[in-house]
């Protein structure tokens, strides 16, 4: 059974930071791509930072602020977020996926990052 747990949110002020953690268990061999992704009230889910092929993307709103990185002893990946805006305010969730069989594609649950004065 896999599973992916991720944790360091909370609530923080505007040019403040934090840093995630998700940590993957379980069965997992051969993934091809791990990554960051945040869904605010009444929005899509969308790409924060991932690394696919050996190769990191950020979205373009969190570029220069963001840093994605990953321990492979840990199983760990985190997600160093820096100078926070109130536009970051999300659920921000981790993702692991194989896209080659037998593929596979994981989700945790989220933490919450509230990003208020």
């Amino acid at each position: 059974q896999v599973q992916v747990e991720e944790s360091g949110g909370g609530l923080v002020q505007p040019g403040g930071s934090l840093r995630l953690s998700c940590v993957v268990s379980g069965n997992i061999f051969g993934f091809d791509h791990i990554g960051w992704y945040r869904q605010a009230p009444r929005q899509e889910r969308e790409l924060v930072a991932t690394i696919s092929g050996g190769r990191t993307t950020y979205a373009d709103s969190v570029k220069g602020r963001f840093t994605i990185s990953r321990d492979a002893a840990k199983n760990t990946v985190y997600l160093q977020m820096n100078s926070l805006k109130s536009e970051d305010t999300a659920v921000y969730l981790c993702n692991i996926q194989r896209s080659f069989r037998p593929a596979y594609d994981y989700w945790g649950q989220g933490t919450q990052v509230t990003v208020s004065s």
